[in-house]
């Protein structure tokens, strides 16, 4: 018999479990094919937002000095994720490419659903991996971002954003008035490049070359062409396409998230390059229960900047007197973003109010809105 402590344990954990849903979900609806392939999306948009109308916000905090050992059906969820995508993905693939019940909408569209779970799940369980200590979890997010070709994410996300977010160094803090539109093509090529040249700095200070075997770069090119690779075995070039149409839309979903998180929040130039530090005021935060539960307490965006090691479960909820809050939850707030005049409608006001509540002696925020490409180092 299960010990009643451990049961306990595993309920507490429980609502977290619910992405483990989308894996069947999927297979169910590419059985079925011709629309129904658009649950998936539906699903992650709009049901859970719906949830949080139902379910409400949570305010609770868990205790600090909760064990690893207590956090075990937490810490299951992120890495039992890698070999469901992988399979899920990969198995896909095969099962559209020898299969004639699906057209050619229903399996773009099926794609996109994929690209909907390995971004919104997959890479948001990367990021959790790839912040733990031990090697063996940020393994596996590496494994999730090579799924997604946006392998190079660990290295800025990391050493990048966590250091100068809020910055015009960091390319992921969206400018104030910035459109999605624009933000998006400019991080694609400036997030890779910011990447590269962080590692290129780090093995400078060893006195060692960019092309020194230590550049995580050839682990992350070697992991994405096996992907690649493994794809085209597959499915032909049709599992090909539809592999890189999963990730890009992937990566779509990461950076929608990224602009949502920071949006025109930004640190104080201090003079001479330098910058406050990161305070709970520069993170957009939101309290929505069931998008939390999908995301694993992503939207507590202050707490993780503040101890980004700390574990999902263990982050903590900030008050509108510490951290600016979303007036709602990340899905919702995703599909505003790009419909950039109800984006700006919805947000502008807020950072205004942020901006005279926080820094009243700044009168001109010029300078803080240009978009800058990162500077090389």
């Amino acid at each position: 018999m299960i010990p009643s402590a451990q049961v306990a344990k595993f309920q507490s954990a429980l609502p977290f479990w619910l992405s483990l849903l989308l894996i069947p979900l999927i297979w169910i609806v590419a059985g079925l094919g011709s629309w129904w392939v658009l649950l998936i999306p539906l699903t992650t948009w709009y049901l859970f937002a719906l949830l949080d109308a139902v379910t409400g916000l949570n305010l609770d905090n868990a205790d600090l000095d909760t064990t690893e050992d207590d956090l075990l059906w937490y810490r299951a969820i992120t890495m039992i994720w890698p070999a469901l995508q992988f399979l899920t993905l990969y198995g896909l693939i095969y099962y559209v490419t020898h299969t004639d019940h699906l057209s050619t909408g229903a399996t773009i569209g099926l794609f996109f659903g994929v690209g909907i779970v390995t971004g919104t799940i997959g890479i948001n369980y990367s990021h959790e991996l790839m912040h733990q200590k031990n090697n063996r979890e940020r393994w596996l997010g590496d494994i999730l971002l090579s799924m997604v070709l946006y392998s190079h994410f660990r290295t800025e996300h990391l050493h990048g954003h966590h250091v100068y977010v809020g910055t015009p160094r960091d390319p992921v803090t969206a400018r104030y008035n910035e459109g999605f539109h624009r933000y998006f093509p400019r991080v694609l090529w400036q997030v890779p490049l910011s990447a590269f040249r962080l590692e290129k700095a780090r093995l400078a200070r060893k006195d060692l070359p960019w092309t020194d075997l230590s550049n995580p770069f050839f682990r992350y090119w070697a992991l994405q062409a096996a992907m690649l690779l493994l794809a085209l075995i597959i499915g032909g070039w049709t599992g090909l396409f539809l592999f890189l149409w999963q990730a890009y839309i992937a990566i779509w979903q990461l950076e929608l998230v990224n602009y949502v998180e920071h949006y025109g929040l930004t640190r104080k130039h201090l003079g001479e390059g330098k910058y406050e530090h990161v305070k709970p005021h520069h993170s957009w935060n939101a309290a929505h229960r069931a998008t939390n539960w999908l995301l694993i307490n992503l939207q507590r965006h202050s707490d993780h900047h503040y101890k980004p090691d700390r574990r999902f479960p263990l982050l903590q909820n900030y008050t509108e007197e510490d951290a600016p809050q979303l007036p709602y939850g990340y899905p919702l707030m995703g599909v505003a973003a790009m419909i950039p005049p109800l984006w700006k409608k919805v947000m502008n006001p807020r950072v205004r109010k942020w901006r005279a509540m926080y820094y009243p002696e700044i009168t001109d925020w010029h300078p803080y809105n240009k978009a800058k490409t990162p500077m090389p180092r």
